[in-house]
């Protein structure tokens, strides 16, 4: 096991996006912020709708997650915000070194 990990989130706006992630690696929640456009599909309030969306993809260590969830729940506009984590299991030692130290 690496010690790292994926968190996922989306938000509305490419500005969002951007205020988001730059406030993340401000304060070393995460190593690194991808910012990519996407379109989601889903049902809110019993209406499916369909939506564009930037969706957030940070690298983090394990023992950054809880603040990092709490971070993008406290900055988020969104009433039930997604993330997820997801660990990372293998990559490049390098990579993986370089997360730890960007978010110690």
């Amino acid at each position: 096991m690496s010690g790292a990990n994926v968190v996922t989130t989306t938000v509305d706006s490419p500005e969002a996006a951007e205020s988001l992630a730059k406030g993340i690696v401000e304060a070393r929640l995460g190593a690194c912020v991808q910012i990519v456009p996407i379109r989601s599909v889903y049902r809110w309030d019993g209406e499916v709708r369909v939506d564009a969306e930037w969706q957030c993809v940070v690298k983090t260590s394990s023992v950054r997650v809880d603040d990092l969830v709490a971070h993008i729940k406290a900055h988020h506009s969104y009433d039930v915000p997604e993330v997820v984590v997801t660990p990372v299991v293998g990559g490049n030692d390098d990579y993986l070194a370089w997360i730890s130290e960007e978010t110690s």
